[in-house]
């Protein structure tokens, strides 16, 4: 019996693999077509639809996947992404990384001050009746 190397999978056919019936996910450099997993995904279908055309391997190991949850993927198996496609999925987040922090910044810095003028605002009042 001889044995196949694994297939190449190119970001042109990964990113074709986007919708919730032909569903792939990147973790840790390999394929896997999680389209038949969707809606047993105890996390919901939203979880893996929204790691569409990602590499989803941070996403994956921050939750904390269990040993049996790990055990599923060799039966999603596709095959490991092309090499070149690595390095633009690795830019890919980080740009997305960049843009979110950016939006995020100017929000919560006013935010915070919001909360802050008012309770300043307030004991001003308070100090301002008291005397009078």
């Amino acid at each position: 019996m001889a044995s196949s190397s694994p297939k190449t999978v190119t970001l042109e056919q990964f990113k074709e693999h986007t919708q919730r019936k032909n569903l792939y996910v990147l973790l840790s450099g390999k394929v896997y077509d999680v389209s038949k997993f969707i809606d047993e995904h105890p996390g919901g279908d939203e979880v893996l639809l929204a790691q569409a055309g990602q590499d989803a391997t941070d996403s994956f190991e921050d939750v904390g996947h269990s040993d049996e949850a790990r055990e599923f993927l060799p039966d999603f198996y596709v095959g490991d992404i092309d090499e070149a496609a690595v390095g633009v999925l690795k830019k890919e987040v980080k740009a997305a990384a960049q843009s979110l922090q950016t939006a995020i910044d100017p929000g919560s810095n006013f935010t915070f001050l919001i909360p802050v003028a008012l309770l300043g605002a307030y004991f001003a009042w308070r100090y301002y009746s008291a005397s009078a």
